[in-house]
C-alpha cells in the first residue's frame, strides 16, 4: 500500500510534553466503527463501563531503562560530546545504540559517560569502546562493566529516553523517571515505553477487577524503531525492526480460556496485541512464545487473537497508524484522528488515549 495513505495533519501544539495528572484523567476516543455511534468522547476512568464481565486486559510488563546516555569521545588528546541511545542488547557487555552525530566516531575511540564537570574528567564515569559504525547512525559499544554492573552504571548515569518530538522542546527531568514508566514494569530491557499502558492506576485497576475484567501480562521489549515514520513510498518496502517478546505457557492458556468462555481479549497498546499476533496460530490459538518478533501489521491483516485495543495516538505515516488503521479500518481511523484533532486531544507517548473496536469488515472473526 502507499504509504501516503497513512499521513496526516497535526498541529505541533496536539504533542503532548507531559502527561495528565492523575494518570486515568486522560481522554479516552472510543472508536467503533460497527455501531452508532462510531466516535465517543470518554475519560480513561470509563474503561470500566465500556469493557464487561469475562474481559481480558492483556499488558506489557516490559521495563523502560534510562537509555539515553551523554558521552565524551576521547581519542588522545582530543575530546568531542556525543549523545547516544540505547537501542539493543547484543550480550553482557555490548549494546547497539543511536549515535549523535556519529560522524564524530570511528572504531576503537574511548567514550566516558557521566556528569562532566569539565570535558577532560568526570564523576562517576561509564566507559566504553566504539566497537563497529553501522548504518543511519548506528554504533556498537563494548562497555568495560557487564552484566549487572552494566545495568547498575546505566541506571546510575542515564536518563529516560524521551521519544524525539518530546525531546526536541524539552529535556528528561526527574518526573520523566516516573511518568514515563508503567505502574506495573517488571521486565528491563525496553528502550521506549508502551505508552498505552501509561494511563492505569492502582484505583483503575482494582474497580476494573470489581467488575470483573481480568489482567494478564506479556513482554515486548520496545525498541526505538517503534515510533519512526515509514520513510518508504510502499509499504512493502518498508523493513519492520525487530523486538524480543514472551507469553509464557500459563498466559496463553488463560486467554485462549477467556475466547473458550465468550470474553474479549483487549490488548493494552500495539506492543501487547504485536505480541499476542506473533504467538497465535492461523485458527487463533494463542501459544507460548519467546524470541523475536517482526510482525507488521497493515490493512488487509486478519487479526487472529485481539478483539479490542487501547492505544495512544500515533505518528503520521507510522507502523503503528498502520495498525490501528488495520484494526478498526482507515477510513475510521482518519476520522476518528480528524476529530482527536478538532476536539483538542492531546497526542503521542504523554497525550490521551483511544479504545479501539474491529472493522465490521473483521467482526466475523475467529472468536465471535
Amino acid at each position: 500500500m502507499r504509504t501516503d495513505l497513512f499521513d496526516f495533519e497535526l498541529p505541533e501544539d496536539r504533542i503532548a510534553l507531559y502527561p495528565a495528572e492523575p494518570r486515568d484523567a486522560a481522554r479516552l476516543l472510543v472508536v467503533n466503527p460497527g455501531q452508532a455511534p462510531k466516535l465517543a468522547d470518554r475519560t480513561v476512568r470509563d474503561l470500566v463501563g465500556l469493557l464487561q464481565a469475562g474481559d481480558a486486559l492483556v499488558l506489557n510488563d516490559t521495563r523502560v531503562i534510562p537509555a539515553a546516555l551523554e558521552g565524551v569521545r576521547v581519542r588522545g588528546d582530543l575530546r568531542s560530546r556525543v549523545t547516544f541511545n540505547l537501542l539493543r542488547r547484543v550480550d553482557a557487555s555490548r549494546w547497539s545504540a543511536l549515535a549523535r552525530p556519529a560522524k564524530r566516531l570511528a572504531i576503537g575511540d574511548r567514550v566516558r559517560f557521566g556528569r562532566e564537570s569539565d570535558m577532560a574528567c568526570s564523576l562517576g564515569a561509564l566507559d566504553a569502546t566504539v566497537a563497529a559504525r553501522l548504518d543511519a547512525g548506528e554504533v556498537e559499544l563494548t562497555f568495560d562493566l557487564a552484566g549487572p554492573d552494566l545495568d547498575r552504571a546505566i541506571e546510575s548515569v542515564g536518563e529516560m529516553p524521551l521519544p524525539p518530538y518530546i525531546a526536541l522542546k524539552r529535556g528528561p527531568d526527574a518526573r520523566d523517571r516516573a511518568s514515563y514508566q508503567t505502574i506495573y514494569a517488571e521486565r528491563e530491557g525496553a528502550v521506549a515505553a508502551p505508552t498505552a499502558g501509561l494511563h492505569f492506576t492502582p484505583d483503575l485497576f482494582a474497580a476494573l477487577e470489581a467488575r470483573g475484567v481480568a489482567r494478564h501480562f506479556v513482554t515486548l521489549h520496545v525498541g526505538a524503531g517503534t515510533f519512526l515514520p515509514v520513510k518508504a513510498d510502499d509499504t512493502s518496502e518498508h523493513k519492520m525492526h525487530s523486538e524480543w517478546g514472551e507469553v509464557a505457557s500459563e498466559t496463553a492458556q488463560a486467554l485462549n480460556d477467556v475466547h473458550a468462555r465468550g470474553g474479549r481479549i483487549v490488548a493494552v497498546g500495539t506492543t501487547s496485541l504485536r505480541i499476542l499476533e506473533s504467538a497465535s496460530t492461523p485458527d487463533g490459538k494463542i501459544q507460548p512464545f519467546a524470541g523475536e518478533t517482526d510482525i507488521f501489521i497493515t490493512p488487509g491483516y486478519r487479526f487472529r487473537a485481539v478483539d479490542v485495543l487501547m492505544t495512544n495516538f500515533h505518528l503520521p505515516r507510522s507502523t503503528l497508524f498502520m495498525l490501528v488503521s488495520a484494526f478498526a479500518g482507515l477510513d475510521a481511523m482518519k476520522a476518528a484522528y480528524a476529530h482527536a484533532v478538532a476536539s483538542g486531544y492531546r497526542f503521542y507517548s504523554y497525550g490521551d488515549a483511544s479504545l479501539l473496536f474491529r472493522a465490521p469488515s473483521d467482526s466475523k472473526g475467529l472468536h465471535d
